[in-house]
């Protein structure tokens, strides 16, 4: 019975055993009572991702409020008492501001679009066009259904993206054969593309929002940008998922015929849906030029789809907080570490100078590649971005290999590579649960697709880097 609980003991004794231990014990080794804290606090947060005992965005929840009681200036009276190695408390506002963090603010304005996008049958409409010109040859019926499902994942939750384009393959899939390794092949392609896809924007998955956070100053990286080298990654990436796949899983059907019913709507406000979304798109591949971040360009739609009562306060309700309160748990946990002083001490502690910055760039990938496997994929994140950035900016010698950008970057690619298993993403379980994918087989061709994944990605980053596309 012990053991069964200690998904729900673990996060309790860890965290409260670090906090009872002696404040002298840390001042040995140069850490204040704050720092003390915050690894408390850091051990919570980790366990509760991993072990899972409460849903990962209530463990945000926690982690802000614990913030806020333990290491704020304005929390409780005991852990203000002044003494020699308390060290530096966090502005409570600035905690209690990663609610409504600019990057809070943009993953809202993808939400708004994706959204409306869906009421107003923009992506069915979308799927249907875009899926003419690749006949009736099964190979290429997966391509282009991985292309779309990849496009839809740029700008729409991975999980939605997968729900819909599954809806449309169903009918498919059934006219196959029950031994044909084309049906595997068909229910894998939509996970592995959406999984793919949503590293190509800023807002496609929130492991690219919580990389923003740590992009900043003269390592900024815009949204156009940003697709510079994730459009190309997600291309190339998708062409040898695809390979794989016909490789691995070949169909013996000869011709798949594929019917989307459906016509764009033509109504004011789908017009305006229409509109919205391509100018939304626009303003932010041309920040450069008209000067406004990708940030401010987010609220946009959220303005517009408000005032023309697209969006109403009943679709507001199905908007994906507990995805924003997620990433908001992951930023304030950066904070903590950051302005405590604790991830400088603890990348400081370690002698990373004395190893070579490729070993550290592909062990900080492969850690974040292994963990995205078997927690969230913004958990890891959360987990790895603060000290990774900390560790990038203190090292001279990653210069030559693209410095912190890269690093950050690759790291943040990593985590949304884990696609390994049925519990990796939300699209993996929703394929899995279809009934035509065993486990081994989702996994054989995750493993590949991971390793080789970071391998690129390491690759063009590095590439773009000496071009001065980033960096």
């Amino acid at each position: 019975m012990i053991i069964k609980n200690l998904k729900y003991i673990l996060p309790v004794i860890i965290p409260l055993i670090i906090l009872l231990l002696p404040s002298d014990s840390f001042a040995i080794v140069g850490l204040t009572s704050v720092e003390q804290r915050v690894i408390a606090i850091f051990a919570m947060a980790t366990l509760c991702w991993i072990l899972e005992p409460i849903p990962i965005f209530a463990t945000s929840v926690v982690i802000i409020v614990s913030e806020l009681l333990l290491i704020s200036d304005k929390g409780l009276w005991f852990a203000k008492t002044a003494s020699p190695d308390l060290g530096h408390l966090i502005s409570h506002k600035t905690i209690m501001a990663t609610f409504a963090s600019p990057i809070i603010m943009l993953f809202l304005g993808g939400f708004f679009l994706a959204m409306a996008a869906t009421k107003y049958r923009l992506d069915i409409n979308l799927a249907r066009v875009l899926l003419k010109p690749f006949g009736t040859n099964p190979k290429y019926v997966m391509l282009g259904l991985m292309i779309i499902t990849a496009i839809f994942s740029m700008f729409m939750s991975n999980t939605a993206t997968t729900v819909m384009m599954l809806s449309i393959l169903a009918p498919v899939i059934a006219l196959l054969a029950k031994q044909d390794l084309g049906k595997v092949a068909f229910s894998l392609s939509v996970p592995i593309a959406a999984n793919i896809g949503g590293i190509a924007t800023p807002i496609g998955t929130p492991p690219n929002a919580i990389a923003l956070k740590y992009l900043v100053n003269e390592n900024s990286v815009s949204f156009g940008q940003w697709m510079v080298f994730g459009v190309p990654f997600v291309a190339v990436l998708l062409f040898i998922a695809w390979l794989l796949l016909i490789k691995l899983f070949p169909t013996s059907t000869e011709q798949i015929n594929l019917t989307i019913k459906g016509k764009f709507l033509k109504t004011p406000k789908a017009i305006t849906v229409y509109v919205t979304f391509i100018l939304t798109i626009l303003l932010w591949l041309m920040g450069d030029i008209h000067g406004m971040n990708s940030y401010v360009v987010a609220l946009i739609p959220v303005a517009v789809f408000v005032i023309f009562k697209i969006i109403n306060k009943d679709d507001l309700k199905r908007i994906s907080w507990d995805v924003l309160w997620l990433v908001s748990g992951g930023i304030a946990l950066g904070v903590a570490l950051d302005e405590s002083g604790l991830a400088k001490n603890a990348v400081a502690a370690i002698p990373f100078a004395n190893f070579h910055p490729l070993l550290l760039i592909t062990g900080a990938s492969v850690l974040c590649l292994v963990m995205a496997n078997f927690i969230s994929h913004t958990a890891a994140a959360n987990l790895l971005l603060p000290l990774v950035a900390a560790l990038g900016a203190s090292m001279q010698s990653l210069l030559p290999y693209g410095g912190e950008v890269v690093l950050i970057l690759g790291v943040t690619f990593a985590a949304s590579l884990g696609m390994s298993l049925p519990i990796s993403t939300p699209p993996n379980a929703l394929a899995y649960a279809s009934g035509n994918i065993e486990t081994k087989q989702m996994a054989k061709i995750g493993v590949i697709l991971g390793i080789v994944g970071v391998l690129i990605a390491y690759a063009m980053l590095y590439i773009l880097n000496k071009s001065h596309f980033i960096g």
